[in-house]
């Protein structure tokens, strides 16, 4: 100790400015990897709106969670490496007839701030390329990253927010969502319902909504970034509806079918999330 004490020297100023500023770039560092890309407005890990449709996105960090259930087996515990922007409602009639001019919802009658639905899968990935193409020529689009379908674990990691029960939010149907039970039969215009803890609204009933995976039974074990099969037959949507019972609005049940169907039940949200190579999709 004596010894130690004899050649340890006091810092000096210059010593101790340039240890300041060191420890100031790795925590400048380590917030950037924890906040994700800059967003289209330049801020991190925050709220958006996307310029080209009034969409409202909410930043979602990455993390851990076990993807399926008891009754959707084998769960499988995925990794979700890097933060995206998740619409914080479903894609509303207003904002589909802005972009696409026209509006095919069968409840037309609920008006504009209603999710729009009667959409196939195709339909929804047209909407996303249209949202690509216009925040991409006003120079928005975060490099590595594109406006598309949430993957069916980014959907699942989303809608649960932390949580692991049967539902999320509060774990009370009636609380989060629009299903048989209070719906009156029809769906309802978006955010009236109380929010996940992450800021999304209506992820449980109103409208189910398309993914991007194709339907594919879960691998089990541990995946990082999942996208589902690489190929199949029908296309996954989550969340339940306007008319099915409660049970079929759990945070992990899933169902699927042909990415032409459309129906007065389905819809979807958007997400800015990161670039996914897949299978070429039919164009506009």
């Amino acid at each position: 100790m004596d010894t130690m004490k004899r050649h340890a020297r006091p810092a000096g100023p210059n010593r101790v400015r340039t240890l300041a500023i060191f420890a100031a770039l790795v925590a400048a560092m380590a917030g950037a990897l924890r906040a994700g890309p800059p967003s289209p407005s330049g801020s991190r890990g925050e709220a958006i709106v996307a310029g080209a449709t009034g969409l409202q996105l909410q930043w979602i960090p990455p993390g851990d969670f076990f993807l399926g259930d008891v009754h959707q087996a084998p769960i499988t515990t995925v990794r979700i490496t890097r933060g995206f922007w998740m619409g914080r409602f479903d894609v509303t009639q207003r904002q589909w007839q802005a972009l696409m001019g026209s509006n095919p919802s069968h409840f037309k009658d609920q008006g504009g701030d209603a999710p729009v639905e009667n959409v196939s899968w195709d339909d929804a990935a047209a909407f996303c390329r249209a949202v690509n193409l216009r925040e991409k020529a006003e120079g928005r689009l975060p490099e590595g990253y594109e406006y598309r379908l949430p993957t069916e674990a980014e959907w699942e990691y989303a809608c649960r927010a932390g949580t692991t029960g049967a539902y999320a939010g509060d774990g009370v149907m009636d609380d989060m969502g629009w299903y048989a039970r209070n719906s009156g039969m029809h769906t309802h215009p978006v955010g009236q319902k109380l929010p996940n803890a992450w800021g999304l609204f209506d992820m449980e009933g109103n409208v189910w909504q398309w993914c991007l995976d194709w339907f594919g039974p879960y691998p089990g074990g541990v995946e990082t970034d999942p996208a589902g099969p690489t190929s199949g037959s029908s296309r996954v949507y989550r969340g339940g509806c306007w008319f099915v019972v409660a049970e079929h609005c759990r945070s992990a049940f899933r169902f699927a079918s042909l990415p032409v169907l459309r129906d007065y039940y389905l819809g979807f949200r958007i997400a800015l999330a990161p670039e996914i190579k897949r299978n070429p999709e039919p164009g506009p």
